[in-house]
């Protein structure tokens, strides 16, 4: 389908629409898309976006709860106030993205890249950062209570010594 299918005058767009709009790789038109429907937060709940490649695109509000983004890249992206509430982002590279007040809680960041990430205001409730490269990341008033950080690179990172009284050791992983 061509992107201008996708940019009609429509109030909403249907899931299936939405993924498939992304999927095409177009971060221009993905965009253009979510600038002339700024009232629309997007659905790819439980998508399936292994490996994808959306560098720069524009996630914010959107619902990406349980959805896979094992080796996605997600460099400057914008995933501001969205729900990646149990995603796996195994592998994902999101350096420079901006997580800022998004719910990441119970998400799976393995060996995920997110230097320079914006993390401030984030919900990071039992999330895991399992040999992740966080250098450099904001994670400024993130709550992360049961978070397991084992192996992660911290150089550099804004926390303060009470955020990381709350998170978990390494070895307490079920």
């Amino acid at each position: 389908m061509l992107k201008d299918e996708f940019i009609e005058e429509k109030t909403a767009m249907p899931d299936q629409q939405q993924l498939e709009l992304l999927t095409q790789g177009l971060v221009e038109g993905w965009n253009t898309w979510r600038q002339e429907h700024p009232d629309i937060s997007p659905d790819l709940s439980e998508a399936d976006l292994n490996d994808i490649n959306v560098d720069g695109v524009n996630l914010s509000r959107a619902n990406l709860s349980g959805a896979d983004l094992k080796g996605a890249q997600l460099r400057n992206v914008d995933l501001s106030r969205a729900s990646l509430v149990g995603a796996n982002l195994n592998g994902a590279h999101l350096s420079g993205a901006n997580l800022t007040g998004a719910d990441l809680s119970g998400a799976n960041f393995h060996e995920a890249d997110l230097s320079s990430a914006n993390l401030s205001g984030t919900n990071l409730l039992d999330t895991t950062f399992i040999g992740a490269n966080l250098g450099n990341a904001n994670l400024s008033d993130a709550v992360l209570k049961g978070t397991y950080l084992g192996g992660a690179n911290l150089d550099g990172v804004l926390i303060t010594p009470e955020q990381l009284k709350e998170t978990r050791s390494p070895d307490a992983i079920p």
